[in-house]
């Protein structure tokens, strides 16, 4: 059983409010195409998540929210795609 316990933030960015949610590593499965992939932060909307930065252990919370502030600023309010 793992120990892995699933973090939340909910963050306030130019007046819109966005939804992190954490996931744990997950191993590669060639039968299914799938890479593997470290734990991540991912961003929730609509029933679908997309991934944004990898979840380092003991992050501080404020470099944490600057660095997902800085991710949205990059690839959901930029004017050209990231």
């Amino acid at each position: 059983m793992s120990s892995y316990k699933t973090d939340q933030h909910h963050l306030i960015h130019r007046g819109r409010e966005f939804h992190f949610v954490s996931y744990e590593a997950c191993h590669a499965n060639p039968r299914k195409g799938e890479v593997a992939m470290p734990a991540t932060w991912f961003l929730m909307s609509a029933g679908k998540r997309w991934p944004v930065i990898t979840q380092m252990p003991d992050q501080d919370p404020n470099k944490l929210i600057a660095a997902l502030t800085h991710w949205l600023d990059r690839n959901v309010f930029s004017s050209s795609p990231a």
